[in-house]
Order: structure tokens, then sequence, then C-alpha cells
């Protein structure tokens, strides 16, 4: 793992107090364009600075025998994401982290004054409640839930969206998101993708 963290961009990407920075993770395994275009959207209608890409060295909730390297996974995510305004990183080996409560705690005190968003697709609030301390990610920092096709009735009906209901912020209010007291979250609609990691890994025979 030493030698491999020192060829990946694993040290956090510039931040100062103050910007308003998604925190966007996943195996990425592959990155694709939907991927972008939930940054894009993050970055647009909640008015961020920046959208980090968090590229996981594993999914605890998930089988990652036949994962690729995080070296590889984190090349081929800097040529999907193609904009300034992305920044991907491998930071959670860095700060040797398996669960994203204990990430987002590490981030917040390495960086402090920084107005961060968790960002996530509708598929993943679907199964948030499996997640390890989900509902203390909730109360650490505001969420941003991205439509995917699929999974919009689905994640609403989960118990972590009827747990969240209470803190719900209209869309036309997402912009001030990023400020707000978490727990706090908004769903944003508007154009999908219908990629998805999984279907690119079956169609390239890895699954």
């Amino acid at each position: 793992m030493t030698s491999e963290l020192t060829r990946l961009p694993s040290r956090l990407p510039p931040f100062a107090p103050g910007l308003r920075v998604g925190l966007f993770g996943g195996s990425f395994n592959p990155a694709h364009d939907g991927h972008r275009l939930a940054s894009l959207t993050a970055l647009r209608r909640l008015q961020l600075d920046r959208v980090w890409w968090l590229v996981t060295p594993g999914n605890p909730l998930k089988d990652n025998a036949k994962l690729p390297s995080l070296a590889e996974r984190i090349r081929q995510a800097e040529s999907i994401a193609g904009h300034a305004r992305i920044d991907v990183t491998g930071v959670e080996a860095m700060l040797r982290t398996r669960y994203t409560a204990d990430t987002l705690r590490a981030l917040k005190r390495r960086c402090p004054g920084v107005n961060f968003v968790w960002v996530m697709g509708s598929d993943n609030l679907a199964g948030f409640h499996r997640w390890n301390e989900w509902r203390a990610i909730a109360r650490m920092m505001p969420i941003a839930i991205i439509d995917r096709p699929g999974s919009t009735h689905s994640a609403m009906a989960s118990p972590a969206a009827n747990w969240l209901s209470r803190w719900r912020l209209p869309e036309s209010r997402a912009a001030a998101l990023p400020r707000m007291k978490p727990p706090a979250w908004v769903f944003l609609h508007g154009k999908r993708s219908m990629l998805s990691s999984t279907m690119l890994r079956r169609q390239a025979g890895r699954d």
C-alpha cells in the first residue's frame, strides 16, 4: 500500500475555509459519464466550488475480490471527470478509513471551515440504512441526493428517507444546502444517465 500511495493523488485537493465542496464517494468501478453528470448537477444546483471524487480502496458492503487496483480506477476516473472543478482523489487510502462515517470525520478535522456536502445517487439512498453509522453521517454534514433511473421510488420509500423526511429541503432552496446545519438534505431531479458501473462491468465480462 505504501508504494502505491506515492503514485496516487492521495493528498487532499486544495481547500480553504468557506469553500463549498461536494464529496462524491464510491468504488468507481468503472467511473462513467453518469458520475460526471451527477457531479455537474451538484456543482450547478448547490452552487458548489468543487466536487471531490473519493475513490475508495474497497466497499465494505461489496465483494472486492475482483476490484481493480486503486491506481487503475483513479486513472480511469480522471479520464472521465475532465472538469476543472472535479478533483479525483484516493485520499481514503491515506486516511486509512474503511467506512464513510470515519472518512467524513477525518475530512472535517483536516479541513476546518469547509462547507462539505455528501453527494450520492438515489440508488444509494435506497440502501443507506444499511451503511455503518448512517444516522451519524446525516448528522455530520448536509446530503444531496441525485436522482438515478430506476431508483426514484425505492429511494423515497426507504427507511433512511422516512427517517430523514423532516429535514428535507425543497429543490428550490438547494443552493442554501451547503451552509445549512445538518441534518439537512435535498433530492435533485434533472437530466439522468442510464449508465451504471454494474452494467458496464457486465458488458465487459467482468461480472
